[in-house]
């Protein structure tokens, strides 16, 4: 199985969860509505995405779910394909 498809395992997904925590309510519900649908079938690659977008502060990361501001305006280090995926996930949440 190739390393982007391989599934993350369950300790990382614990470790992962725990660096999801967020200081506001509505980042944490969209978060939590995204390990609701797709904890069981994260890749390690998706969770790498899902890190990157958890250095961002809470205020940058919401704009970013809500859509009133693109990765390129947010941070062009994300502009990666992997973080545009997990983004495209998290919208779908809602």
């Amino acid at each position: 199985m190739p390393m982007e498809h391989e599934l993350i395992d369950e300790r990382a997904l614990s470790k992962l969860k725990w660096r999801c925590r967020r200081g506001l309510l509505e980042n944490d519900l969209f978060i939590d509505r995204f390990f609701r649908k797709y904890e069981s079938s994260l890749t390690v690659r998706q969770s790498e995405g899902l890190m990157a977008l958890m250095d961002l502060s809470d205020n940058d990361l919401l704009d970013l779910h809500l859509g009133r501001q693109s990765l390129v305006q947010v941070d062009a280090k994300l502009d990666s394909a992997e973080i545009h995926e997990v983004l495209k996930m998290l919208r779908e949440t809602y």
